[in-house]
């Protein structure tokens, strides 16, 4: 089940991702597989139009190539998610909350982010 919430903080957004594993971690949620399946997935998808750790960096990693995607990760955050635009998993329940929300990097909006993913993508995602 894929979910996306709007959040107000007084954090950073380093400091919300922690807490989003701090969060994981009082549930038992282990990292033993990248992209596997798991019990808890707290990501940070973006925040607001901050770009971290800065334009370029974010670039490098949403242009990483499809085989390289499963086996290497950033040692830092990166935000907005570098998987963001290629998910519809995560553009689905986005796009029911904030639509417009204007990729920083990309200048692209929720909305036309989802209408770029392909109908096989999108197929398997159903409301509940």
């Amino acid at each position: 089940m894929n979910a996306a919430a709007v959040l107000t903080t007084t954090l950073d957004a380093t400091a919300l991702l922690q807490h989003l594993h701090a969060i994981e971690q009082r549930f038992d949620r282990r990292r033993d597989v990248r992209w596997g399946p798991r019990t808890l997935d707290l990501d940070l998808i973006a925040f607001g139009d901050q770009v971290v750790p800065d334009v370029a960096t974010v670039r490098h990693w949403i242009d990483l190539p499809p085989d390289r995607q499963g086996v290497v990760a950033p040692d830092q955050l990166i935000v907005p998610h570098p998987r963001l635009q290629d998910r519809a998993f995560v553009l689905v329940p986005l796009c029911d909350i904030a639509p417009d929300w204007r990729h920083p990097v990309l200048g692209v909006t929720i909305r036309e982010m989802l209408a770029a993913c392909s109908d096989a993508d999108k197929a398997g995602i159903k409301p509940i």
